[in-house]
């Protein structure tokens, strides 16, 4: 695993830990709820790193073959 995965992964982590903090924090406070959305989007995150970013920038260029070019990137580095 590369340090930039990793990275990815401590962010991930560093989000996850820190809305359910803030949840906990609030707890039965209705302030609590945006937190929720944050966990839930730190758990990609967190699972599977740097593909996550792979994905996004996939999607926001319009790739409809979003699997595809995630294989292919993969082929590339590893040679």
């Amino acid at each position: 695993m590369t340090r930039r995965d990793l990275r990815w992964k401590a962010a991930g982590l560093a989000l996850f830990a820190l809305s359910c903090a803030m949840a906990t924090t609030l707890d039965g406070s209705p302030l609590a709820l945006p937190f929720l959305p944050l966990a839930l989007l730190a758990l990609p995150l967190l699972v599977h790193g740097k593909r996550v970013g792979q994905m996004v920038r996939a999607g926001w260029r319009g790739h409809g073959r979003t699997v595809d070019i995630l294989h292919a990137a993969r082929l590339h580095h590893r040679r």
